[in-house]
């Protein structure tokens, strides 16, 4: 008799589980699912395996950083500076190799500016009090700025195969970017959902008053998460340079709006409080299919701008109408 019970228990948690992964992600899912059936019948070659691994390989950057991002916009915040931290870490990689410094270093040194500029954005944020927005407008001029002037405003070539690997290798068949991708996918939904950290972060943005008479140290929040923001493009600064055989200081520009439409997508709110690592990731892949169906069928990049504007519009949309009926 007790078998049946825990046996109907286990049934009726997975179907609440289900049911919950539906509402959560059903809605983001079926238009991924229109996506690919509308690229589909628009080019043959669309739904081809190499093809859809390619998409997701051109997709990993974007979501490594849109996963910063995500925690970002859980505060309430927002880091404009990602696509500028994304071009300075491949320079600072390129000048570092050119000095005959061997890979790890490379990578250690790389991610240690991350954290500095993660560090100094979360500073002006949490203790100055300056808006976020503000904060990360100016630095993606400032962090610009320096990744053109290291570099004199030209492109920087990579010839170091260690590093090189990094972007453009492959492990049991597959390639070194997307299996980054996923490790750091897992990591930050570990982080996200089932850390303190991550419950504070949601904590903190859903209602920070709430969060300091809790006992939450908001301020050394504020400035860890702009830290891991700031890490995570510094990886994807990584793989970029590492992809392109070379650091470009104008690399990475308009990254930041993908890494928010990303989070968006999935299901970020932009006033903080609500977002999961796992839709950053289908927001990305809906990205990535959007750009690739949309060369495969030769529409204009121009185009493609209006196109990515216009779901970055429903996205918010979206949000602020499931913001109202929540409230």
């Amino acid at each position: 008799m007790a078998n049946v019970s825990t046996t109907t228990a286990s049934k009726n948690l997975s179907a609440k589980s289900g049911l919950s992964f539906l509402k959560t992600y059903g809605g983001i899912l079926a238009g991924l699912i229109v996506l690919l059936l509308i690229f589909s019948f628009a080019s043959p070659h669309f739904l081809k395996v190499n093809n859809l691994l390619n998409i997701i390989l051109q997709v990993s950057i974007i979501a490594i950083c849109a996963f910063g991002m995500t925690f970002a916009l859980i505060i309430g915040g927002i880091d404009l500076s990602v696509g500028s931290t994304i071009a300075l870490s491949g320079t600072a990689a390129a000048l570092l190799l050119q000095h005959n410094i061997p890979f790890i270093p490379v990578i250690l040194i790389v991610l240690l500016i991350g954290v500095v500029l993660g560090a100094f954005n979360g500073v002006l944020v949490s203790k100055l009090h300056i808006p976020a927005f503000i904060v990360t407008v100016a630095t993606m001029g400032i962090f610009r700025g320096i990744a053109y002037i290291t570099t004199d405003g030209v492109p920087i070539a990579i010839s170091d195969k260690s590093f090189l690997g990094l972007g453009n290798g492959s492990l049991l068949g597959i390639q070194i970017p997307i299996l980054i991708l996923l490790l750091l996918f897992v990591i930050n939904h570990v982080i996200l959902s089932k850390t303190k950290f991550g419950r504070r972060a949601y904590i903190s943005g859903g209602n920070e008053e709430a969060a300091v008479y809790a006992g939450i140290n908001v301020s050394r929040l504020k400035v860890w998460v702009y830290v891991l923001t700031s890490v995570m493009a510094a990886i994807s600064g990584l793989i970029l340079a590492s992809r392109l055989y070379s650091a470009q200081p104008n690399a990475a520009s308009g990254y930041e709006l993908d890494a928010i439409a990303a989070a968006v997508l999935g299901g970020t709110s932009l006033s903080g409080g609500s977002g999961k690592i796992l839709g950053t990731l289908i927001g990305a892949i809906i990205i990535g299919v959007i750009n690739n169906g949309m060369n495969l069928m030769n529409v204009s990049y121009f185009y493609q701008l209006i196109v990515k504007g216009l779901v970055i519009l429903i996205a918010v949309y979206v949000d602020v109408k499931n913001k109202k009926r929540l409230a």
